[in-house]
């Protein structure tokens, strides 16, 4: 299993379908996971340090944690199954409750919990941005702004359909 941590979202037209991209953390590979619109705004506003003026649905999730004394050890991504991703909360006392990715993480992103993709995953959505692949690693890690930018690019040559299985619809789900 890998650590991943959270790239960006981008909204990808014509659907306007919401795109969320993980990179591994000692690794090359991208994972990309089409998610809600709602989850989506949730995890972009807490990626930006936005204060809702009220608790969002994982605001309130976060803060259930701390009244019941429980703390998120780790979110699992463990399965992607005909283009759906599958997702556990992995809680301290070895409590798993299975989640949709994308509550997953915008929960975990409130409680600083980390982010794992199981190497089945990876290996079977994970993704190779092509400049990634190409560089020589003597400029170091490239910024945000920059990984942000190759990604926008790869999605403007890969839709959806590209990770369902041959019987699955239209869309990817979270």
């Amino acid at each position: 299993m890998g650590e991943m941590r959270i790239v960006g979202i981008r909204v990808e037209p014509p659907q306007n379908q919401p795109v969320l991209l993980l990179r591994e953390v000692t690794g090359l590979r991208y994972l990309p996971i089409w998610i809600g619109q709602s989850e989506a705004a949730s995890i972009a506003l807490e990626q930006r340090g936005v204060e809702p003026p009220r608790p969002l649905t994982h605001d309130l999730i976060a803060q259930f944690f701390d009244a019941f004394d429980r703390t998120l050890v780790e979110v699992r991504i463990v399965d992607m199954q005909e283009g759906t991703f599958y997702a556990e909360m992995v809680f301290d006392g070895d409590v798993i409750v299975e989640a949709r990715p994308s509550d997953a993480i915008a929960v975990a992103m409130r409680v600083e919990a980390p982010i794992i993709a199981s190497d089945d995953v990876l290996d079977d959505a994970g993704l190779l941005i092509p400049d990634e692949e190409e560089s020589d690693g003597s400029e170091g890690e490239e910024s945000s702004e920059e990984e942000v930018e190759a990604f926008r690019e790869f999605l403007d040559q890969v839709s959806p359909e590209d990770f369902l299985g041959p019987e699955s619809g239209p869309e990817s789900k979270s």
